[in-house]
């Protein structure tokens, strides 16, 4: 079987555990509207600086919240797996070892691009305006991200002896990442010097880039910095991740 093969079965063994978590799937898919519903309507009374309503700023930051935060959660079941001896079982199959990488994260994606719909249904109910196409660049945007954060979390999860120390790692990393993003105000509204720092953080670009899609404004300047930044930061996890993940000794 070729890589493409081996992700594709991969790819398919974890898709059908994870529609048969219904416990999982259900509350995994709550939560980020339960976020949106509770938290953007305290919102609607502020300009946020952007043009167009709050939502056209808070809709994009929760889709690459979302992407930020489960991307970089998901080595914790990689975690459990390994430490129960089902990886190391899997690795002395025929399969190749990068597949066994790639599937995950494309489960991890289609996953993450099915929250991110139902959220932008969920803001058009609440009174979201962005053309067909923008929200389309978003979603490209928010599945890119996906992969890559998924890809390095794996990467760790595989360096790592226990999930309360994964946990203590991607908590301290992913809060401050979050928090300079501009994830849920842009960070224009910050003071000079907070602003400043948050041009080193990559995903500030994205979540820049997200909301003037949304606005329709596809072939804008932020746009073209924020898909560069993220092809670039895509390129540098993926390529981390996969080495991370086939280290002798992982």
């Amino acid at each position: 079987m070729t890589l493409l093969g081996d992700t594709s079965v991969i790819f398919g063994r974890y898709l059908r555990a994870t529609l048969r978590s219904k416990t999982n799937l259900f509350f995994g898919m709550l939560q980020p509207l339960l976020f949106l519903a509770l938290f953007g309507p305290l919102l609607t009374r502020f300009d946020l600086g952007i043009g167009g309503s709050s939502w056209q700023a808070l809709v994009p930051g929760v889709l690459v919240q979302l992407a930020l935060l489960g991307g970089s959660f998901v080595g914790l079941g990689l975690l459990m797996d390994r430490n129960l001896g089902v990886i190391d079982r899997m690795r002395v199959t025929p399969v190749r070892p990068l597949a066994l990488l790639l599937g995950r994260v494309l489960r991890d994606v289609v996953q993450l691009l099915t929250q991110s719909v139902l959220l932008v249904l969920l803001g058009l109910a609440f009174g979201l305006r962005a053309p067909l196409a923008g929200i389309v660049i978003g979603l490209l945007f928010v599945g890119v991200l996906a992969a890559a954060l998924s890809a390095l979390s794996y990467g760790l999860a595989m360096n790592v002896a226990t999930p309360p120390e994964f946990a203590a790692i991607a908590n301290t990393a992913g809060m401050p990442l979050m928090l300079l993003s501009g994830l849920l105000l842009p960070m224009s509204l910050a003071p000079g010097w907070l602003d400043g720092l948050s041009r080193v953080v990559p995903f500030r670009y994205t979540v820049d880039a997200v909301r003037e899609a949304f606005l329709g404004h596809y072939t804008d300047t932020t746009v073209m910095i924020g898909a560069a930044v993220t092809l670039v930061l895509t390129a540098l996890c993926l390529l981390a991740g996969a080495r991370l993940f086939q280290r002798p000794g992982a």
